[in-house]
């Protein structure tokens, strides 16, 4: 069911689901407020059905200069109990000041009315260009027409409404052991662990004990694992919402599975990328410094275009290993202390590892390669 298998473990009995639909208790609207070309739908409101209780938990960026949709989740939100979302791409309503704020406001209002919920159980993400402001009545018209043409079998439509330069729409839609779960995700650029620049919504009829930390542990385990170009977004948002209504518990290791197949298809999307890669460091001294070196690996644009160019520059790597621990000695360490082997295979994806035989800390990360179409896009994103 996913071109990931060989880094997705997807518990046994998974079944694949109808991507129109969402899980059951769940249902969205889309809308056009005229900030994509060709009128194509920029805003997506999600929602429970009318009267079902829902617990949530909500990921947020660590970007100082986090946009207003962000500090409004963390400030006006119940994190726990967020039964609706309203989202609109084309503009990230970031570094806009306070009107930029009262705009995010403006429009968690106007979400909550139309759907008839409190402000507080409303999140608000945005995505897209940074420093402009919001035009709000076009805005505020789509929240109420989303309102109007909701509908459980509108998944697919909302994925695609909260895209800006993905390729296509990310989605995930199965069932397991009696439980269902849905997800859609956006992102392509502006990608780096410890957040990844994305948008992501989970919506399940699981009945999940302790939601937060379940969502906090599979974020860790995928979205803080991938990386396109090492930047850090102002409006990463990641929620995660669970009605109960199955009566089941949430199968172990699924919403694991969900969000890292979805986290490489982000990867596997980055702007104008070709090939996905994943480096494991193993034998540093603690886990911290395998994370440190590995982050500093994929980052590395060396690395970066020999994933690309099919190069199994293993000095390249060492480069970058070395780097990361500036000021250290890691001794004779040469190449046979490196895997590089499938970078030159013909294939969409490649593994390489280094061990440092510094102790037995270990990480990994998943990246993409650098191509000269990520730099056009990237040059021309306002102009």
């Amino acid at each position: 069911m996913s071109r990931w298998q060989r880094w997705v473990e997807w518990p046994a009995g998974i079944e694949e689901r109808d991507l129109e639909r969402f899980a059951p208790g769940f249902k969205a609207g889309v809308a056009s407020a005229g900030m994509k070309k060709g009128g194509r739908n920029d805003v997506g409101l999600l929602a429970t059905d009318e009267g079902s209780t829902v617990s949530s938990a909500i990921s947020l960026t660590a970007n100082a200069v986090a946009a207003a949709p962000v500090r409004l989740c963390r400030e006006r939100c119940d994190s726990g109990a967020l039964s609706t979302a309203v989202v609109n791409s084309g503009n990230a309503n970031a570094a806009t000041g306070e009107q930029g704020f009262a705009n995010a406001l403006a429009l968690q209002v106007a979400a909550a009315e139309a759907v008839g919920v409190s402000e507080q159980n409303v999140a608000v993400a945005e995505t897209g260009v940074i420093g402009v402001q919001l035009d709000m009545p076009p805005l505020l018209r789509a929240v109420g027409e989303a309102a109007a043409g909701m509908a459980a079998d509108r998944a697919r439509e909302f994925a695609e409404a909260i895209m800006t330069t993905d390729r296509g729409p990310k989605q995930i839609a199965v069932e397991c052991s009696g439980v269902t779960l849905t997800a859609q995700a956006k992102g392509a650029g502006m990608i780096e662990p410890g957040f990844a620049t994305m948008l992501c919504f989970v919506q399940t009829d699981a009945e999940v004990e302790d939601l937060e930390a379940v969502s906090r542990a599979a974020v860790a385990g995928s979205f803080e694992r991938i990386t396109v170009d090492g930047q850090m977004s102002t409006n990463d948002t990641v929620l995660v919402q669970a009605n109960g209504s199955s009566g089941r518990p949430l199968p172990s290791g699924l919403l694991e599975a969900a969000l890292l197949d979805l986290a490489l298809e982000v990867v596997a999307d980055g702007e104008g990328a070709t090939r996905v890669g994943r480096i494991e460091v193993r034998g540093a001294s603690d886990a911290s410094e395998a994370e440190r070196v590995a982050r500093a690996i994929a980052n590395s644009p060396l690395v970066k275009s020999a994933l690309h160019g099919r190069d199994p520059n293993w000095g390249r790597i060492l480069q970058a290993a070395g780097a990361a621990l500036a000021g250290e000695d890691l001794g004779q360490i040469g190449a046979e202390s490196v895997s590089a082997r499938e970078l030159a295979e013909e294939r969409s994806d490649a593994e390489i590892s280094v061990d440092l035989s510094r102790g037995s800390g270990t990480a990994h990360a998943y990246f993409s390669d650098l191509t000269k179409r990520y730099v056009e896009i990237n040059a021309e994103y306002t102009t």
